[in-house]
């Protein structure tokens, strides 16, 4: 007992992580309370205890103090984190400091999940959403993108406020599954484009492996995916996002360069890919045939093609982003997968977001800590003022948000 400091080292070193947003209610109280009680009892303590709270304090205490200063800085709203806020898709806990970073142009989007609408009334979130996009129209600025995942099945984040339909795979028993696909694709897309979603981070066209890998917490592609047959997923993913499209809300291909065959959890550690393209072309056909379909975004998933950059997973990696760009002509929007996920976020969100906007990338999704949207937007604007980033990239970026916004205002088209 005489060294229970200890306890509390390995909480400190990761003070604010977002794996441990779910505690955050209890961490604050758990990592400053009790370091406080112990200075209380500073004399009973033997000399390794106070150097392991003295330890505690100065960890808590640098973070605490890096954060705050990089929270300012973003709230201090210059041009250029104005112009990168753009780029940036976040969840939010807190109406007023979502619609504080809206007003100051420092989001160029939000994610709507469970959170935000459990317990409530489709009127009351339809309202918020509306009351934040009439916010934006009052100081001159762009309509945010509203982002949702609402795949049907085990994913139905916003049900059930919305209707809880069925995995989308149950359409390819059917007859005609591409008609059948955008038959569902519109009933879905009225119920998100009602809420005022404009975009939906679906269909998975990742391949439907033989099982579930044994590392797999959460990802469950088997239970997700549309199938197992490129062609047959192609099909009716098409279907689906001409579905979507004919309420305005565009869908997104996920999660290039595919989970199929990837045996850890992204949501946990880094995951790596060590086949060659060749050997990956079956699995990227579902991609690469709707990569250019007028109603989807794509997704980059935080997995390393290790044939084509081993050093940056896909949602930052300006291979990846070369091919799809180049190789495949691909100018519509890239997102990433959220940079809150552990495959990524131990490497620095600010490295992350920046190298991801380096490489070409459209959005940057921080979604379930929306707080470390500071440390992201941070670390990118730092990048852009010592020229890591480029300018034009951003301009590149900004023309193709702009069609999104424009297809979003169009519907069916």
């Amino acid at each position: 007992m005489k060294l229970w400091p200890l306890v509390l080292l390995p909480f400190a070193c990761y003070y604010q992580h977002p794996l441990l947003f779910s505690l955050r209610h209890v961490e604050s109280l758990l990592l400053w309370v009790l370091p406080l009680l112990g200075l209380l009892c500073w004399r009973r303590l033997p000399g390794s205890a106070r150097v392991l709270l003295a330890g505690v304090g100065l960890l808590l205490s640098g973070q605490a103090i890096e954060y705050r200063l990089q929270r300012e800085g973003v709230l201090a709203a210059g041009p250029a984190m104005q112009a990168l806020g753009r780029h940036f898709v976040v969840g939010y806990t807190d109406i007023d400091e979502v619609r504080e970073l809206a007003a100051k142009g420092l989001i160029g989007g939000i994610y709507v999940g469970r959170r935000n609408v459990s317990g409530r009334s489709l009127p009351e979130v339809r309202d918020e959403i509306a009351g934040l996009q009439a916010l934006r129209a009052q100081v001159g600025l762009p309509p945010l993108i509203v982002a949702a995942d609402q795949e049907g099945g085990r994913v139905n984040h916003l049900s059930p406020l919305l209707e809880r339909l069925p995995p989308l795979a149950d359409v390819s028993d059917q007859p005609d599954p591409g008609l059948a696909a955008q038959a569902y694709g519109a009933r879905q897309g009225g119920a998100l484009a009602g809420l005022g979603v404009t975009l939906n981070f679906g269909p998975v066209v990742d391949l439907r492996p033989p099982g579930r890998a044994a590392g797999d917490r959460f990802s469950d592609i088997p239970a997700r995916a549309i199938g197992s047959n490129p062609e047959g997923v192609a099909e009716v993913a098409a279907g689906y996002l001409d579905g979507l499209a004919a309420s305005g809300v565009r869908g997104t291909l996920k999660h290039f360069p595919g989970l199929g065959r990837v045996s850890q959890d992204t949501h946990l550690r880094p995951a790596r890919l060590s086949e060659s393209p060749a050997d990956l072309a079956a699995d990227w056909l579902p991609f690469r045939t709707l990569a250019g379909h007028a109603g989807s975004a794509l997704m980059l998933g935080h997995v390393t093609l290790e044939a084509l950059d081993p050093q940056h997973a896909a949602s930052h990696s300006p291979a990846v982003v070369s091919l799809l760009r180049g190789d495949w002509g691909y100018d519509g929007v890239l997102v990433t997968d959220d940079l809150n996920m552990g495959a990524v976020y131990n490497f620095g969100i600010g490295r992350i977001a920046s190298e991801a906007l380096t490489a070409g990338v459209d959005l940057v999704l921080v979604s379930y800590d929306p707080r470390q949207i500071y440390r992201a937007l941070y670390g990118a604007a730092t990048a852009l003022a010592e020229g890591r980033l480029p300018v034009s990239r951003l301009q590149d970026s900004t023309r193709r948000l702009e069609k999104l916004r424009r297809f979003s205002a169009a519907p069916g088209v």
